[in-house]
């Protein structure tokens, strides 16, 4: 299963690990990725999603009907 949030579709971002000589390596900053089961009030049902850290804590701002 791919590392992608399923409501903010945020994945993985490309990036540097730098030593102290200025040796660049390249690393992947992973999503925190969480499973979580979330009340549908329109579908009267509970939802199983796969979704990052950032987008549970601004859960109540975010949309998650149009799924």
């Amino acid at each position: 299963m791919a590392k992608i949030c399923q409501i903010t579709k945020k994945k993985s971002n490309n990036g540097y690990s730098i030593s102290h000589s200025h040796v660049k390596t390249k690393k992947i900053q992973q999503v925190n990725l969480q499973n979580k089961k979330i009340w549908s009030h329109t579908k009267k049902r509970w939802l199983k999603l796969r979704i990052s850290t950032k987008a549970i804590k601004s859960l109540h701002k975010l949309s998650i009907e149009k799924l």
